[in-house]
């Protein structure tokens, strides 16, 4: 099973699924990786020697993943938050930032909310 950045890769899994296991590497990222490296079909983790798989660990150092890519995100987030930008509003208020409408939707983002109701009381509390 390679580790690579952190992350433990199934053997049996194709190598461009596989990287994208890793946070801040996609379907994309992951071709370009393999093209770099010098790897063709796609092949699964378990049929790699561990020179190639040493290749792509290289190769996805180069860049920030993981811990490093999830710090500069919030960096960035805690910065747009101390100028008092429109963004880090929405971010501190726990609403959706890029415009989404939160009339009817966004209930992920600001939570489910309990309907009022007509506020006539039920059979049971009646008594």
């Amino acid at each position: 099973m390679p580790r690579i950045s952190g992350v433990n890769i199934a053997e049996s899994k194709r190598v461009e699924i596989g990287l994208s296991y890793i946070f801040g590497v996609g379907t994309a990222r992951a071709k370009q990786i393999l093209k770099t490296v010098g790897i063709k079909d796609n092949p699964k983790f378990s049929e790699l020697n561990e020179t190639e798989v040493d290749k792509i660990r290289k190769e996805v150092e180069k860049e920030p993943v993981e811990t490093d890519l999830r710090q500069i995100t919030q960096q960035n987030i805690r910065r747009l938050k101390e100028i008092g930008a429109y963004r880090g509003n929405r971010h501190i208020r726990n609403l959706p930032v890029h415009g989404q409408r939160t009339k009817t939707n966004a209930r992920t983002k600001r939570g489910k909310k309990v309907t009022v109701g007509s506020g006539r009381k039920k059979a049971a509390e009646k008594t």
